[in-house]
């Protein structure tokens, strides 16, 4: 059996058998490096052993572990500002307030919007969600909200935007994961545009987002609120304490707006997330925002926040470097570029389906696309895709599975916010709804992607 083959289906059912997902790329990696005849460890002929070729592989995911842990950082500095409490409790208090039927609409903007933020203009990821959802759970069901269209919309913001949008963590996806491991994979990336090639299917997930809201979930459900109003009031009991963080706000406001804004801009100029993470962190810290004494605490945070993702991208990297090291791809392209033969059509169907596999097993796009990218840009370039199609094609395999997977922040998350009362299952009610509503739509619009770009 080819060893890569053999290697990505050990990991995927190990991942899937709910083994953790580094162990998984660990052991997958090393059947398939022994299966290719490679040693376990370097021999004295000179032959580099598997191991060797993993620890190669995790010094060229180092540069994205860094950048990880830095904007865990920089996202924890902003939550410690107490800027995100405090907005989401005036968007809770105004949505309570307001009056007339146009409230329904407002609610879904709101949480649209702050999961739009959360992995761009405001990088603090899911951690959003506690500070809005559980508040607003009696909204819900006054309203007679289904929660399961809560679930697609708080999704549809962490994934939508990263997958489409260069800053943040767009910026990680995009471009220090998707263009670096193409390039790396041998294909030319000059002058391709990320957004463009990625707007076809970021459509797909937009149409998925309206089917949930008129057609899927339109009508109402109904849930307990004794039990959501139990909850609730013991969280106001917290917030009361917490009440003295808001002193100086407006201070406090400025200085995350500088702070955003200047790691924005010198992102943008030195094409470097390490450095923007960096400088608004400094901000937060020079204005005594995050004070000297607490400095240290809300930097480790941020990284512990990151850590497990950042382990599994590099992890990701040594397997993808084993693979490569076996000498195993050219003979699979060839054999998938045979069976396939012209149809571009029928190839790019199966490599989506795969990624689709591959993600829902890892559980993060981010660390799915080194993987993917090491069989399929040489598929991709062997049966003539452009690079631009090559490009859609392995993001959006590598986004596949991640609105569904069990495992995936993207359905943990909203989980996390609507489960607080227990009324909100994470199957039932998170990753399937994401799931229908997502990856098919990604599934079709990604494969138009691939034959129209």
């Amino acid at each position: 059996m080819n060893a890569v083959l053999l290697a990505v289906i050990i990991m995927v059912g190990l991942s899937l058998a709910r083994v953790h997902v580094v162990l998984s790329l660990i052991v997958g990696a090393v059947v398939g490096g022994l299966l290719a005849g490679l040693p376990l460890v370097d021999v004295e002929n000179g032959a580099t052993g598997v191991l060797t070729h993993f620890q190669n592989g995790i010094k060229g995911g180092a540069g994205i572990a860094l950048s990880y842990a830095m904007l865990g950082a920089f996202a924890m500095a902003i939550a410690h500002s107490g800027v995100p409490k405090a907005l989401s409790d005036k968007v809770i208090a105004s949505v309570k307030s307001a009056k007339g039927g146009g409230i329904k609409w407002l609610v879904f903007g709101v949480i649209v919007l702050f999961a739009c933020l959360s992995q761009n203009l405001i990088p603090i990821h899911i951690a959003f969600i506690l500070l809005l959802i559980p508040p607003l759970l009696t909204v819900f069901n006054e309203l007679h909200i289904d929660r399961r269209l809560v679930t697609c919309l708080i999704t549809f913001g962490l994934v939508n935007t990263y997958m489409f949008i260069p800053y943040g963590f767009g910026d990680i996806f995009l471009n220090e994961i998707i263009m670096a491991n193409l390039a790396s994979s041998g294909l030319d990336t000059t002058g391709i545009s990320v957004m463009k090639a990625m707007a076809i299917p970021a459509l797909g997930m937009v149409l998925g987002l309206l089917v949930a809201i008129f057609i899927s979930y339109r009508k109402p459900r109904s849930y307990d609120n004794a039990k959501t109003l139990a909850v609730n009031a013991d969280n106001t009991t917290k917030s009361l304490a917490d009440n003295t963080q808001h002193n100086n706000m407006t201070f406090k406001i400025i200085v995350t707006l500088v702070a955003i804004l200047a790691a924005f801009v010198i992102q943008l100029k030195t094409d470097s997330l390490v450095l923007g993470s960096l400088a608004g962190f400094a901000i937060f810290m020079a204005t005594g925002v995050v004070g000297w004494n607490k400095a240290d605490d809300v930097f480790n945070d941020g990284i512990k926040m990151m850590a497990m993702i950042g382990f599994i991208m590099i992890s990701a990297q040594g397997f993808a470097e084993v693979m490569k090291a076996t000498g195993h791809i050219q003979p699979l392209v060839a054999s998938a570029v045979s069976v396939f033969g012209d149809n571009k059509a029928l190839a790019s169907l199966a490599m989506l389906i795969v990624g689709l596999v591959v993600t829902m097993g890892i559980g993060s796009s981010f660390s799915t696309v080194p993987i993917i990218a090491t069989i399929y840009v040489p598929l991709c370039m062997a049966m003539g895709f452009s690079p631009m199609a090559t490009l859609a094609l392995v993001a959006t395999a590598g986004v596949l599975g991640d609105a569904g997977s069990p495992a995936s922040d993207s359905t943990l998350g909203p989980t996390m916010g609507l489960n607080v009362d227990g009324q909100h299952d994470h199957i039932k009610d998170s990753v399937i709804p994401t799931f229908i509503h997502y990856n098919i739509p990604l599934i079709i619009f990604g494969w138009m992607a691939s034959l129209v770009l």
